[in-house]
């Protein structure tokens, strides 16, 4: 009987994963839904750039392929020791709408990246700023999309979720996760609808604010002591009465974060810990439940199965929840432009990932977290 009601609570929350995904799927926007804008206010594209030599030439260039009217594309080169200078610096001199700036030196209680973008809003001459990341791809439409989504929805801030590029096995098993748990977890329409910033995920990969809106919220300068800075910055500027909207991507903004698996593990190592604002107890809690709700069903239904004794009813109830989970991964997988194939190793890539999040925690408690060479301090470690 207590396994039953054990498999029938699994079998709840994987039901509202599914009317979650459904009701994301219907209601967040693309970028092509929208009607082309009357006005096409200046906007300023605004990219951190450090050691990207792999990624920074087809960045730039689809941003400068935009079919969007008024705009300037500014690259910060943050002291890269690889040739991402001298790609820039060509690039530069065929097209006068990129402007290359040099970062100045990272002063002490500031994160890299934080203050790459800092110092990139500081010289921005745009109505609108779009911070993107080096990594992403941009298609044509994807600037005068989101302005008109802006415009339309009177949104002072528009982030997306992109689609992620995978290519090896690695990054098919990790990368796809936290993109999963947002469009099949987070119930985006009703956060969009009612402003509710505790459950509102802004996106760093594509962060286009009105600037009045994001100088008014404190920019980077207010964001800089947590490592989550997108997620800050949306939840600070829906707390200041300000308008937050997300748009799925897939179609416009394309990013392949990592290359293999070693990278995906250094760089969800980073930032996961972080989403949970260092907070020890439900981090656990979260991360524990996660991997015993996708994990455990499939080995009783497995045990079932092989002929281990379970009472047909226990059997049943396992069964339904791996076939949702199943299903849920399907979903949140076709909508991203994941491979479909890998909704069947769903389970794998949930341990992975938790094993993933546990390797967060333990580096940023005991100051091993880093990112491009570099240390990430102010981790204010709590336990609740």
């Amino acid at each position: 009987m207590a396994l039953s009601m054990l498999l029938l609570f699994m079998v709840l929350i994987l039901t509202v994963g599914l009317v979650i995904s459904f009701s994301n799927l219907i209601h967040v926007k693309r970028f092509d839904e929208f009607s082309p804008a009357a006005e096409h206010p200046f906007v300023s594209i605004l990219v951190p750039a450090r050691d990207e030599e792999r990624n920074i030439e087809a960045c730039v260039r689809s941003l400068l392929a935009q079919n969007y009217p008024n705009f300037e594309v500014i690259v910060l080169n943050d002291h890269s020791s690889d040739a991402t200078g001298a790609i820039l610096q060509r690039l530069a001199a065929a097209d006068p709408r990129l402007r290359v700036v040099n970062g100045a030196p990272l002063p002490e209680d500031w994160p890299g990246k934080h203050w790459a973008c800092h110092q990139l809003a500081q010289i921005a001459r745009g109505e609108y700023i779009l911070f993107t990341d080096a990594d992403t791809r941009h298609a044509p439409h994807a600037l005068s999309g989101a302005v008109a989504a802006a415009l339309q929805e009177h949104a002072d801030l528009v982030t997306a979720i992109p689609r992620e590029e995978v290519l090896t096995w690695g990054e098919k098993l990790l990368v796809p996760f936290m993109s999963f748990g947002i469009v099949s977890y987070l119930p985006l329409h009703f956060v969009q609808r009612h402003q509710f910033a505790p459950l509102s995920v802004t996106i760093g990969q594509f962060m286009l604010f009105r600037r009045s809106a994001y100088e008014a919220v404190g920019g980077y300068e207010g964001a800089r002591l947590n490592v989550n800075d997108d997620v800050l910055l949306g939840r600070n500027l829906i707390e200041r009465g300000y308008r937050w909207m997300v748009l799925d991507g897939n179609g416009a903004v394309t990013c392949r974060m990592y290359h293999n698996f070693g990278e995906a593990v250094e760089g969800f190592s980073k930032n996961v810990f972080g989403f949970f604002d260092y907070r020890i107890l439900p981090y656990v809690l979260v991360w524990s439940a996660a991997a015993f709700l996708f994990v455990e069903p499939l080995r009783l239904l497995a045990m079932a199965l092989l002929g281990g004794w379970m009472g047909t009813l226990p059997a049943l109830l396992a069964a339904v929840a791996v076939f949702e989970s199943f299903f849920l991964f399907f979903l949140a997988y076709r909508r991203l432009g994941i491979p479909l194939y890998m909704a069947f190793f769903y389970w794998l890539t949930v341990a992975l990932f938790a094993l993933v999040a546990m390797r967060s925690m333990v580096f940023s408690i005991t100051g091993h977290a880093s990112w491009k060479g570099r240390t990430l301090k102010n981790v204010d470690v709590r336990w609740i």
